[in-house]
């Protein structure tokens, strides 16, 4: 992400993690990038994408799984929530930095963790919620 031009945020297990609570297994790291970022970045690390492919809760503009990392990576550009049948944003007004082992990465404000983790509804969600909550 070093490329990146945009504001860029872990979310989901990750994102609790680094805040300081027990998320849970972490299958994959979530990243949300802008639209312009993906094409750049995806250009420049030779990372395959499409456009995201949606089920009833989530679709993106672009996604992209990087493997080559210890963690799957999973990036979405434009990334969208169902809300009553309404496709809602899902882009971060809060950034955060964090340092691990040398490297910084952003995720959002804890509260707004929560904010969006409380919106995705599903059941791993929930009990991330109640982590982050119960610090």
């Amino acid at each position: 992400m070093a490329d990146a031009r945009d504001d860029w945020w872990l979310i989901g297990s990750a994102a609790v993690a680094l805040h300081g609570a027990d998320p849970g297994t972490i299958a994959d790291v979530d990243v949300v990038l802008s639209e312009a970022d993906a094409r750049h970045i995806f250009t420049l690390q030779g990372i395959p994408s499409a456009p995201g492919i949606a089920d009833e809760r989530f679709v993106s503009k672009i996604f992209a799984t990087w493997s080559d990392a210890p963690l799957r990576v999973e990036f979405m550009a434009g990334l969208h929530r169902s809300e009553g049948g309404v496709w809602q944003p899902v882009r971060p007004r809060t950034r955060v930095a964090v340092e691990r082992d040398g490297w910084r990465v952003f995720v959002p404000a804890r509260t707004e963790l929560a904010e969006i983790l409380r919106s995705f509804g599903r059941p791993k969600d929930q009990l991330r919620l109640a982590a982050l909550e119960a610090l």
